[in-house]
């Protein structure tokens, strides 16, 4: 019973970091990739330590798998978190296709205030929608 147990502790691990894998090459954009990889891989590693619990069955190995799955639980977030702010900051664009972009017209590029309602100031905020070309024309 434990194998089986253990058996699918770690597939099911396996198979989360193999779909964060798989959509870090299918994600459109910078965004999209880091959202799937926290997420998918975050709870992989999780499952895979969970199953190197379940075999060791050791105080010592037990509480250490722990420690790690919280480190790995509340570090993942935080760092998806700011590197997604930073990439939009320094104005990588969007796919093509998103629905809402929640910061447009929010940041402002020269002074860096992230305000929580939208800026009076058009001009000096971020605008992730616009092309190239119609930038080189403002």
């Amino acid at each position: 019973m434990i194998d089986i147990i253990i058996g699918t502790l770690a597939t099911f691990g396996a198979l989360f970091v193999l779909f964060a894998a798989i959509g870090l090459i299918r994600m459109p954009d910078t965004y999209l990739r880091i959202s799937v990889t926290t997420k998918a891989a975050t709870l992989g590693v999780g499952l895979v330590l969970m199953a190197t619990t379940v075999y060791f069955s050791n105080a010592d190995v037990t509480s250490q798998a722990f420690v790690i799955i919280l480190f790995i639980f509340l570090t993942a977030p935080v760092s998806a978190h700011l590197i997604g702010r930073a990439s939009y900051f320094i104005g990588i664009k969007l796919w093509d296709k998103s629905v809402m972009d929640d910061l447009r017209g929010k940041y402002q590029k020269n002074t860096h205030v992230l305000k929580s309602i939208v800026d009076d100031t058009p001009e000096d905020n971020i605008d992730h929608t616009k092309n190239d070309e119609e930038e080189n024309f403002d």
